[in-house]
């Protein structure tokens, strides 16, 4: 039996010695790549933080105190040390293990963590409860300095150091979130000195302080003296300054002595800034060269690093050769991502047109609040974000973009559910909350032509804000454009039939399709819509359409309420007000991760499900 099969949590690593976590840790990386390998997922990340992940392990029982991780992708190897390495064959598959932290799997996973930036916020809420409850255990975090680009998290950090709350915080240094980190913080992280002289003397200080009558008091009394210390000895950092105690920075392979400080920032009983530099794809040489390639990642070759599979070109691939097209005509034309250059398909974008590429890390409301500004001052942008995330900039989308009717282009990547990420980062809510925004055009192509076609008329023609959503992935069997701007027709007709009309939009028209021809061999002829924009509802040119006096079934790839159902309906029924309108959709849940046929099946909307949902509202 290896190291790790003997390993199921807290009690288990306080057993071992030094040598044997260490053998441990090199157990665990050759793990990861090897099952990684066989079913995808995130690599480099948990690579880089195998030893910080075992230190935590070993100095904190997290069933019973609480670890928050920012974002939970680097959260394998806690749970390879919480028993669940028997899970990690079935890695983000329908029915197997998340790729995220989720407390419905373990009670050693505190919080789901899907998204940047809020772990300080949510663990503050944990140490303040254990105050009030009068309760005790400890709280971590684990805060990527990807995620310290966000500004939510100072406001946790600025909160908690006020706070007096005993808490550990461990910023996690490898100078990445999915890409290269950008901008100030970098900059400053990268120029943080060793603190251990200064580590010492506070140490020496709480000693000898503690030995005084009253000593605890005099302790919490004398920030004066202690902020001396700290001159004497070493600068500042933004952390100090805020009122944190800060650590580091240390090395985050060096397993003994992270434990080592882990301990002594456990015991400070104040809120802790522990700085770990760690190196991200560690271990694993090909992750190590390229870790934005192995963040995430589908099976490969643990042998030579190469994905498995030919390369399929996918709508993110389409946006991108479409903005290099239009940003070469048009000097007005820029392009905004959120830490996703990559993800987003635009890195030959960055190289041909630096200047007019603006990767503003992990800050979306900051990215849309740019993009109103640079609107309003003449230039074209256009804003890459899946669309899970820019659910984060909404008020912004309000404020400061759809209030001026600013001329801002949305560029709404992964729209519909993505699979095995799973809940977190489903995009099933972006129609809902822009259909809200007064003057915001949602156009929703098909195929990569109808994209290019309408990013090049929301760019070149439109006024006001416009978002072209679109799927992950590869595009389906419809390929030509039916785009003709507002002026042309807004409602394709697919399939022309008598008995009843299905409605959908973007690339489920696959589904849709299949359903219909599955009707047909029953007898039952079926006319199929598919809306090009589902802001407008064209009702009038659905009308005509659609099938007299027949059911009207709308499919779409959103949570029930987030959809154009009611609002479809409701207009419909002006011109035809006997006109029937069912729906179906993903329903009023949060959908699992797995595969995307699985989860279609899961939903009723696979061809099956939804040839037999038609035929049950037919029959009603």
């Amino acid at each position: 039996m290896s190291m790790l099969e003997r390993i199921n949590g807290h009690e288990d690593l306080l057993a071992l010695n030094d040598e044997e976590r260490i053998q441990l840790c090199n157990e665990i990386r050759t793990f990861l790549v090897s099952s990684v390998a066989r079913t995808g997922g995130h690599l480099a990340g948990n690579l880089g933080v195998v030893e910080l992940s075992v230190a935590i392990e070993t100095v904190f029982n997290t069933r019973e105190d609480r670890l928050v991780f920012d974002v939970g992708h680097q959260s394998y190897v806690h749970k390879l040390l919480t028993g669940r390495q028997a899970g990690f064959a079935h890695l983000r598959q329908y029915g197997g293990i998340s790729g995220f932290p989720k407390p419905a799997e373990s009670d050693t996973d505190a919080f789901v963590a899907g998204h940047a930036s809020n772990s300080v916020s949510i663990a503050l809420g944990m140490a303040r409860a254990r105050t009030l409850l009068k309760q005790n255990y400890q709280v971590v975090v684990v805060l990527g300095d990807g995620a310290c680009t966000g500004g939510m998290a100072y406001e946790g950090l600025n909160d908690a150091a006020v706070s007096g709350e005993p808490m550990v915080i461990i910023l996690n240094d490898n100078e990445m979130s999915i890409g290269r980190n950008v901008g100030g913080l970098a900059k400053h992280l990268s120029r943080l000195r060793s603190s251990e002289r200064y580590l010492g003397a506070k140490q020496a200080y709480r000693r000898l302080v503690k030995q005084l009558p009253g000593g605890q008091t005099l302790y919490h009394l004398s920030s004066r003296i202690k902020n001396r210390i700290k001159q004497l000895f070493l600068k500042e950092t933004m952390f100090e300054n805020m009122g944190l105690t800060y650590l580091g920075p240390v090395d985050g392979h060096d397993l003994p002595g992270l434990i080592s400080l882990l301990s002594v920032a456990k015991g400070l009983n104040e809120p802790v800034l522990l700085h770990v530099l760690t190196r991200k794809g560690k271990g694993y040489r090909f992750a190590e060269e390229d870790p934005a390639k192995f963040h995430g990642i589908g099976k490969f070759n643990p042998e030579t690093g190469k994905k498995l599979g030919p390369k399929i070109k996918t709508f993110s691939d389409s946006f991108g050769e479409c903005m290099e097209e239009l940003a070469g005509e048009d000097p007005r034309v820029c392009v905004i991502t959120a830490a996703m250059p990559g993800g987003t398909g635009i890195l030959n974008f960055q190289k041909r047109f630096p200047d007019r590429t603006f990767d503003v890390g992990i800050a979306e409301e900051h990215a849309v609040s740019m993009a109103g500004g640079l609107a309003k001052q003449g230039m074209v942008p256009v804003l890459a974000l899946y669309s899970t995330f820019l659910q984060r900039g909404y008020d912004q989308l309000i404020e400061d973009v759809g209030l001026l009717e600013l001329h801002v282009v949305l560029a709404v990547d992964r729209a519909g559910l993505v699979g095995d990420d799973g809940p977190t980062h489903h995009g099933v809510f972006d129609v809902g909350f822009l259909r809200q925004i007064p003057g915001m055009r949602i156009l929703t192509p098909v195929s990569f032509a109808e994209q290019q076609d309408m990013l090049r008329w929301a760019v070149e023609l439109a006024q006001g804000p416009v978002a072209v959503r679109y799927p992950r992935g590869a595009e389906g069997t419809y390929t030509a454009s039916d785009w003709k701007g507002l002026e042309g027709e807004l409602v394709k007709c697919h399939r022309t039939g008598g008995d009843v009309t299905l409605v959908t939009y973007g690339k489920l028209l696959d589904n849709v399709l299949g359903a219909g021809k599955l009707l047909a061999k029953e007898g039952i002829s079926v006319t199929i819509l598919r809306l090009l924009t589902v802001s407008d509802l064209p009702a009038e040119e659905m009308a005509r359409k659609m099938a007299p006096g027949k059911p009207v079934i709308v499919v779409e790839e959103t949570c029930t309420g987030s959809g154009i159902r009611e609002a479809l309906a409701w207009k419909l029924r002006q011109i035809c007000p006997a006109c029937r309108v069912e729906g179906r959709d993903l329903g009023r849940r949060f959908v699992p991760h797995g595969a995307l046929g699985q989860l279609h099946q899961l939903c009723g909307l696979d061809d099956q499900s939804l040839a037999d949902y038609v035929k049950e509202v037919l029959s009603a």
